[in-house]
């Protein structure tokens, strides 16, 4: 197997040719982006990872924040300010494309190595070059979900956001395998996405299908339907280390703000949830090994 890996500090990048792209991602123009994320037009492109952080800029209106990393600066707060006894060492983001919600966890972890994997290469260039911009070290790979090649009990926290609802319903399973393989014991497995349609209102459900349906992603319906703790139950975790909850946008509040929002109960069917009021607030699941 060929690698092409490139920088040392800070972070880093290790790309592999010879890796073959799912068909998910190949035949399908995701987000309508022509090219999809994985299109190389030339030696070393990024240019699809640069429409993708400029579609994204412009499609979500400021929500995600300045650099884009609200969903991973919100959650990764909130583990660090409610589950103190997690000694986090190594973090892995699956499906990071641009690195947005990758880099906000060396912020909160400093001292952790911090890891995000992607299948497109163009994607990942765009990720490194941004990263080592602001001086983040974070180490980029190309890399499937569903193959990991890191070995077992390697990692503390395995994250992912926005991506399993663009996967095939049939591969999510190994996806969470292979997150339980490589999360040492006590480690930390969580996924941000929108909420399932049986957590939320007939209307909120409809309108998230309607737009995964017009918004060229196919497996979006599907992945809603899942039933979570099954799926976490499936994957080796014990049925009772199942866990879900709903974090507020950092970006929205500002720290004071957001830190006492901790403190409120917020249910994931409430008026609160996701991308559908302004009252921002993350849902996630997961579970601890």
């Amino acid at each position: 197997m060929r690698h092409l890996a490139r920088g040392k500090r800070p972070g880093s990048l290790k790309l592999d040719s010879t890796l073959e792209i799912p068909r998910s991602v190949s035949a399908i123009d995701i987000h309508l982006m022509p090219g999809s994320y994985h299109t190389e037009y030339e030696l070393d492109d990024a240019t699809m990872g640069l429409v993708y952080d400029q579609r994204l800029r412009i499609s979500t209106f400021g929500l995600f924040g300045p650099d884009l990393g609200d969903i991973g600066r919100s959650i990764s707060r909130y583990v660090a300010a409610t589950m103190p006894d997690l000694n986090v060492k190594r973090v892995l983001d699956l499906g990071c494309t641009v690195g947005h919600n990758t880099l906000p966890w060396k912020e909160t972890y400093p001292n952790a190595e911090v890891f995000g994997i992607d299948v497109a290469a163009p994607c990942l260039r765009f990720a490194h070059a941004r990263a080592r911009s602001i001086g983040t070290a974070v180490n980029f790979q190309q890399m499937n979900a569903g193959q990991l090649r890191f070995p077992d009990e390697s990692f503390d926290i395995v994250f992912s956001s926005m991506f399993l609802h663009e996967i095939p319903k049939k591969e999510i399973p190994q996806i969470l395998r292979e997150a339980h393989r490589v999360l040492r014991p006590g480690g930390l497995m969580l996924h941000m996405e929108l909420p399932p349609d049986d957590q939320l209102s007939a209307w909120d459900s409809f309108y998230l299908d309607w737009d995964g349906h017009y918004n060229n992603e196919p497996f979006y319906q599907a992945f809603r339907a899942s039933k979570l703790p099954t799926l976490v139950a499936a994957a080796g975790f014990a049925p009772g280390d199942y866990l879900q909850a709903v974090v507020p946008s950092w970006n929205a509040l500002g720290e004071t703000r957001w830190l006492e929002a901790l403190s409120q109960t917020h249910a994931v069917n409430s008026d609160k949830t996701g991308r559908l009021t302004t009252g921002i607030r993350w849902f996630f699941f997961g579970a601890r090994k």
